[in-house]
């Protein structure tokens, strides 16, 4: 990283975001980068913290100043040094934003996505029906990482590979990171399945009539640049994939507290729908991600610098008390609506759909045949840089 000046009067904050501490207990970090001031600067890293909720939405805003092509992750990807590849839609602004979702969205449409709905459904029961046979399972391997990893790559056209495409996975989020130990381990186990990575993402590789082919069939009639479908095949299984398994499993160890509210879903599901998006603003999969300055800002009282990498805490927005009362508690009698988990502006999620209708899937079907669900034990967290899953889910389950 290129050493950065930091700006007149802005506060240090001096935890370490990435310190493996910090990421498997970020509360007390989330409250210090939303009380220490809107902006603060890691001396470490060179770059500035946001964490408060419309101070991180304002930013996700306005991307004619806060930019997304110099990469969401703290390695600035226009330059020299940079430890990441570009994504053409996440990392990309407009017009060339604006091109690439167009197309996007014809070829992912609404229609298509419920098209996948009885197959997510029927998958999802097939599931419960196994694990209500085991009674004790693992919540985030069992359910949630087992649910996601064989519906949704299938979803997009690429072939499941369970073991892989967790290793896809961590690399992804440790490499928004800095290039830490987390990075440097989870890049060794990438690139022992290199080969398996690059042809999966190749039109050999996907599955025939896929949503993935059409991206390549949308390259060949020149819709997309040379180079980009296989991207954008990447792109969309490494961002739904995590962060939908770190939204069931979140959702699952909320209910598994709650005997009361699990029984009471079982006869009235009308608030069901709520259970996920409120596990999914306590417990933000993405916990942060980057922009960066495209000329001289005015933020938060100081200025900032062109080429200037903003830190923006979503963890710590979706827990911000100036925005919801009673934050850190989980309520879906309250109304999570505006939650920063599937971003915000130009860069709001496209595949949030196919995400909450996975999340309902497989909960609809647990309610449908467990008649209890308890924790069995302590969850335990995944360190990863940027994403917040959990290891393990211990749960204790009675059929129906």
């Amino acid at each position: 990283m290129e050493a950065a000046v930091i700006a007149s009067d802005v506060p240090v904050l001096d935890e370490d975001p990435f310190a493996i501490d910090v990421i498997l207990r970020p509360y007390a970090f989330q409250e210090a980068v939303r009380e220490i001031g809107p902006i603060s600067f890691v001396e470490k890293y060179g770059s500035y913290a946001v964490g408060r909720y419309d101070d991180v939405r304002k930013v996700l805003t306005d991307w004619e100043s806060f930019t997304s092509a110099a990469g969401a992750g703290l390695s600035n990807i226009r330059k020299p040094g940079a430890w990441r590849e570009p994504g053409p839609i996440v990392e990309a602004d407009p017009p060339d934003h604006t091109d690439v979702r167009r197309v996007v969205t014809k070829i992912i449409s609404p229609a298509v996505i419920r098209g996948w709905k009885s197959t997510f459904e029927a998958a999802a029961s097939q599931l419960v029906d196994r694990i209500c046979q085991s009674r004790a399972v693992d919540g985030a391997k069992d359910i949630a990482e087992h649910f996601v990893l064989n519906v949704f790559p299938p979803a997009l056209g690429l072939h499941v590979h369970i073991e892989n495409l967790v290793t896809i996975g961590d690399y992804n989020f440790n490499a928004l990171g800095p290039k830490n130990e987390l990075f440097l381990r989870s890049q060794e186990k990438l690139e022992a399945i290199s080969d398996w990575y690059t042809a999966s993402q190749t039109r050999e590789g996907v599955i025939p009539g896929s949503f993935a082919e059409m991206l390549f069939d949308a390259e060949d009639a020149g819709e997309l640049k040379p180079g980009v479908a296989g991207g954008l095949a990447r792109t969309f299984l490494r961002g739904g994939m995590d962060t939908t398994i770190s939204g069931i499993g979140s959702s699952l160890m909320f209910l598994a507290r709650d005997p009361d509210l699990w029984t009471h879903l079982r006869s009235d599901r009308g608030r069901l729908k709520l259970v996920f998006e409120e596990a999914l603003r306590l417990e933000s999969p993405i916990q942060s991600y980057f922009r960066t300055t495209t000329k001289p800002v005015e933020f938060g009282g100081h200025r900032l610098e062109p080429d200037t990498k903003l830190q923006l805490f979503i963890g710590a927005a979706n827990r911000d008390p100036r925005k919801w009362p009673n934050p850190d508690q989980f309520d879906i009698s309250r109304s999570p609506a505006g939650h920063l988990s599937f971003g915000h502006g130009i860069h709001l999620c496209v595949g949030q759909m196919i995400a909450r209708m996975e999340a309902e899937s497989v909960l609809n079907a647990l309610l449908d045949k467990v008649e209890r669900l308890e924790l069995a034990g302590e969850p335990t967290h995944r360190p990863l840089n940027t994403l917040r899953t959990l290891e393990a889910l211990p749960l204790a389950i009675v059929p129906a």
